[in-house]
């Protein structure tokens, strides 16, 4: 699909086909899941490469950000999903030529359609394709911090949950299930963070080569420092949420081992606390004539004393110990 955004007192926006003119004075066009077709098409409209999507997704530096025929080209790696608890990455390139910005991506991007819609009312934002693309990765960064801010919120969330229980007389415990989810929560917080960290690396080369190769007659400089600078403070505050997810990682974790020994506690008490009693009932159960106790007649109910002394004065121990 191809949109193509025209700038004036009102913005238009247009879906085209391929085949079909350009309106005129148009600036952004944007190419969403393009046929060979369409990537032919603006080829020859615009005079320049349409990337594919396994040119998209090569890795090295000079294969996303470089220049070709008077025209810049930017590869970025751009998270989706992180509000909707499903994070992925996904390849965007732009391609900023004097006279159109044109962006390839082959998914849904929240905030590309976010920026659409602030053109439409705000058609300065797009007024040439220089200030489109500052304008456009604006709202991708801005996107992306909510993203991590979101982030935030939910592995606050988790701590709470892991660390400031709501007590009572008797402490409350966390079940197994419950720590089990909550490193599932842990884990997914983590995937979604790895993808906005990449994300902004991406951004930040992607931003420094437009602000070596974008022509000084764009005044875009400042605007990419301050995008720049954005990006560095993300960074660094998903680097410490990076290290505060591993530290409630290895606490949950603590916490499982804590919970699984305090069961295997209990069945070692239990066994030690029936161990005597089990020890009487087996010498009162040997098959002799000359047991003293046999033929007495308080003997049945004094072995049934002892056997429960012997378990109850274990158990007193142990709390008298502090080991229950």
């Amino acid at each position: 699909m191809l949109r193509v955004f025209t700038p004036g007192s009102d913005m238009v926006q247009t879906e085209i086909s391929a085949g079909t003119a350009l309106p005129a004075g148009a600036v952004w066009i944007d190419m969403i899941s393009p046929t060979r077709e369409e990537e032919l098409f603006i080829e020859r409209l615009a005079g320049v490469s349409v990337p594919s999507l396994e040119d998209m997704d090569e890795i090295e530096t000079s294969s996303r950000l470089y220049e070709e025929n008077d025209a810049i080209y930017l590869t970025a790696t751009v998270a989706t999903g992180i509000m909707r608890e499903n994070a992925e990455t996904h390849s965007v390139s732009f391609i900023l030529t004097s006279r159109h910005l044109i962006t390839v991506r082959y998914t849904d991007v929240m905030s590309f359609d976010r920026f659409a819609g602030h053109v439409e009312r705000q058609s300065s934002l797009c007024e040439s394709p220089a200030m489109a693309l500052v304008s456009l990765l604006d709202a991708v960064v801005d996107r992306l911090a909510d993203g991590i801010e979101h982030i935030g919120k939910d592995v606050d969330t988790i701590s709470r949950q892991a660390f400031r229980r709501v007590r009572t007389n008797n402490q409350q415990r966390i079940s197994n299930l419950a720590l089990q989810s909550l490193l599932v929560r842990l884990g997914s917080a983590q995937d979604a963070l790895s993808k906005a960290r990449e994300s902004a690396l991406s951004l930040s080369r992607a931003l420094g080569f437009l602000a070596f190769a974008a022509p000084k007659s764009a005044n875009i400089g400042a605007h990419i420092k301050s995008l720049t600078r954005d990006l560095a403070s993300l960074s660094d505050h998903a680097t410490y949420m990076g290290t505060n997810i591993n530290f409630l990682l290895d606490a949950a974790l603590g916490l499982i081992s804590i919970e699984q020994n305090a069961v295997l506690k209990i069945f070692s008490v239990s066994a030690i606390i029936f161990m005597p009693p089990t020890l009487i009932a087996g010498i009162y159960g040997m098959n002799f004539d000359l047991l003293p106790e046999l033929h007495w007649h308080f003997g049945y109910p004094w072995a049934l004393g002892l056997m429960i002394a012997s378990a109850i004065l274990p158990y007193l121990f142990f709390r008298w110990r502090g080991w229950l």
